[in-house]
């Protein structure tokens, strides 16, 4: 279940509402003190005008008024420090069963009803000044996430925290929010520097420039709102410029570690005034080698005591729990929304897998691009899609194969890479191609499809991948491409992430077709009339001299609108284009590939058989899957009646299938299709197989030619 340690308990607003001004004013003599300093202070929404703390000489009515004014606004304080509880214990009471009392209509400063009954994240429910409520109002965002609600008082109140969620839940302003609201309205606005040439008050450690520039973007917004200035230090960029933003004096420093470490080691950076520090991404850190570079930059600052610092991360390594427990201080809190749950992916996000050869993914992307991310014409509208590579040389090339795509990756240099992600953000092209350095906390609206080319080395990755769709709230589709050779891998995923995977089969052609058809009609009834009598006469010409009918016609113009040609058959197995997927049952279990191979032979042709894919069982062990040429599909079809309890037929549909590990039969599991080296043997004796060094006899156990040592043989590769 997700926790959160909590402050102490705090009264209602309910039962504050039931005392008495007079009783309200009452207490100890420290209390006291307190209030008379609150009188003092302006409203953290700026409900008063600062200009009735000059008024102390006009006319007694407008004293009156001024007292009246200043009690109110004591009131206001007392019951918002003091009585109110926070959303995080509303949200803490409801999840231990506890019954929190229903807050009255409140209004804001404008005069607009704000019911907060509907929703206890509502921005009226927390200290948020009037100015960054109505900021958040124009982005469109009218409440916090979870992990936002959780962490606000709690920062805003002076705690140290770790703060652990799924990726795209809002961990970015579950810091910026209560941090502005702190240095303009909270404990530390008088200590906070200011002036020409002010040390820092703020320092936020990223592990990637993108990350940087995009926690930095969100300083700029939201801090410039309220006074605040920002840089972003990271490598690539000129020395020079941060040198003299440094110079000059700022309040909120976001970067990289290594360019923060290089400007303190340039005595361009001094910590000395630090009010907050900020380890955001803190897993990841440690994954980019950057222990060293934090630990040296957290220990600069002397007294650690005057000094806020927030961790915020997805997972807690041993690394990440060390740095808590040495640089936070004792009494630091934590708002976890994981938990011990197994599920960690993001639960917004639809996660498919589907198989396929690295040789279909050029055919095959742009087919599930059209499908999956409700886009038509080919990338001209719709939502964004990222595609993952393992390599920045397979991103360059994809990239490359894909219209309108660019490819992201660190062999591009820096001023490019801002350029290709300004673009995509802001429309310019919709497909991006990228290796892991855009997989981490990148937030880009409207990012409906994930592609992976293949499954990632470590389940963390494919978590963070897949969380850049279903951000904010949204639905997005994760699809996950994968080797039939490697369903072991998706397994193991499956396993360790708690994720449930969807298993689909490459969109066909044919259904390419007749939803982009659907898209090319729409846009036909959409062209005006006034292009009717340009084209009329060419119309005329086509019907007159074609035999074909005028609905004929106009499908191929169709076709032709949206790219289509020809119509290929295209592997459910493999996404191969000009294959077809075959399902062989023989009234019996099939216990391995070499049983359906000896089956072959008594009714096929070795020419035919050669011509076989992708040979894999299905789950019950009934069957076996196979590719085969189009051209091929006959020659099956009409052979199975030459051979007694013999089934085969073209599948429609992918049925479930072994993993590679269960399929591999015998008894050493060294084979892809059975014992050892054997593609066609008794079984796989792994015996037989060290008698004949290692080779293998292809044919059903009677072994007609010899396949070559230690190596694939022609049924059990894909070419």
């Amino acid at each position: 279940m997700p926790s959160l340690v909590l402050s102490d308990h705090l009264l209602s607003s309910e039962e504050t509402k039931k005392l008495k001004p007079k009783e309200l004013q009452n207490g100890t003599p420290e209390e006291g003190e307190q209030r008379k300093k609150k009188k003092k202070k302006k409203h953290a929404d700026g409900e008063l005008d600062s200009s009735m703390e000059d008024m102390a000489s006009e006319k007694k009515a407008k004293k009156g008024k001024k007292r009246k004014a200043s009690d109110d606004d004591e009131k206001s304080d007392t019951t918002a420090d003091s009585t109110q509880p926070t959303v995080a214990e509303k949200q803490a009471a409801a999840v231990n069963g506890g019954a929190m009392k229903k807050p009255k209509l409140m209004k804001d400063d404008d005069g607009e009803t704000d019911n907060a009954a509907d929703d206890p994240n509502a921005l009226s429910n927390f200290r948020i000044s009037k100015v960054l409520r109505e900021t958040l109002n124009s982005k469109g965002i009218k409440a916090l996430f979870p992990i936002q609600a959780m962490t606000f008082d709690l920062i805003l109140d002076g705690f140290d925290l770790v703060g652990r969620a799924r990726t795209g839940q809002g961990k970015t302003l579950a810091f910026v929010l209560p941090i502005l609201e702190s240095l303009t309205n909270g404990v530390h606005k008088a200590s906070r520097k200011s002036g020409y040439g002010r040390p820092p008050s703020v320092l936020v450690l990223l592990p990637t420039r993108e990350l940087a520039n995009q926690v930095y973007s969100d300083f700029e917004v939201y801090g410039g709102t309220v006074g605040l200035s920002s840089c972003c230090l990271y490598g690539g960029s000129p020395y020079r410029t941060q040198e003299i933003s440094l110079r000059r004096g700022v309040d909120i420093i976001v970067g990289t570690p290594g360019r923060i470490k290089d400007h303190i080691e340039r005595g361009n950076l001094d910590l000395k005034a630090l009010k907050f520090r900020v380890l955001d991404e803190a897993d990841e850190m440690l994954n980019m080698g950057f222990v060293d570079d934090v630990e040296l930059i957290l220990g600069k600052v002397e007294d650690t005591s005057k000094v806020q610092t927030l961790l915020f991360s997805a997972t807690l390594p041993d690394w990440v729990k060390k740095i808590s427990t040495r640089f936070l201080k004792q009494d630091k809190k934590t708002a976890d929304l994981v938990g011990n749950e197994k599920l960690k992916a993001s639960a917004n996000v639809r996660h498919l897998v589907l198989p396929c050869t690295r040789s279909a993914r050029p055919q095959l992307i742009p087919d599930i691009i059209r499908c999956y991310s409700r886009m038509c014409e080919f990338f001209r509208s719709g939502g964004r899609t990222i595609i993952f590579t393992e390599t920045k040389e397979s991103a360059s090339e994809l990239a490359g194969l894909l219209p309108g795509a660019r490819a992201l990756h660190g062999d591009i240099m820096q001023a490019q890479r801002e350029v290709i992600l300004a673009g995509f953000r802001s429309g310019r092209f919709l497909v991006l191609v990228a290796t892991n350095v855009a997989a981490r906390g990148l937030d880009i609206n409207d990012v409906q499809l994930i592609i992976q080319c293949e499954p990632p080395h470590d389940v963390e990755a494919y978590i963070h991948r897949s969380g850049r769709t279903g951000r904010a709230g949204n639905t997005g589709v994760a699809i996950l491409l994968y080797e039939p050779k490697h369903s072991f891998s998706v397994s193991r995923i499956e396993r360790e992430s708690g994720v449930k995977f969807e298993h689909i089969s490459a969109p066909q052609p044919a259904d390419i077709a007749e939803s982009a058809g659907s898209e090319a009609a729409d846009a036909i009834s959409n062209v005006s009339d006034s292009v009717i009598p340009i084209f009329r006469s060419q119309a005329e010409q086509l019907l007159s001299s074609s035999e074909l009918s005028a609905v004929d016609l106009l499908a191929k113009a169709l076709a032709k609108a949206v790219g289509f040609t020809d119509i290929k058959k295209r592997s459910l197995l493999s996404s191969m284009e000009n294959y077809v997927t075959l399902l062989l049952q023989t009234g019996k279990i099939i216990y391995s590939p070499s049983f359906a191979f000896s089956t072959f032979r008594r009714f096929l042709p070795d020419e035919k058989i050669e011509g076989v894919k992708g040979l894999s069982l299905t789950a019950d062990g009934t069957g076996a899957v196979f590719d085969v040429p189009a051209d091929d599909v006959n020659a099956f079809l009409e052979g199975q009646e030459n051979a007694q309890s013999v089934s085969i037929e073209v599948l429609e549909k992918l049925p479930p299938l072994q993993d590679t590990d269960r399929s591999k039969g015998g008894n050493s599991g060294r084979g892809r299709f059975g014992g050892g080296r054997f593609s066609g043997g008794r079984g796989g004796n792994s015996s037989s197989n060290r008698r004949n060094g290692g080779g293998g006899f292809i044919g059903g156990g009677r072994g007609r030619r010899k396949a070559s040592s230690g190596g694939p043989n022609r049924f059990n590769r894909w070419k």
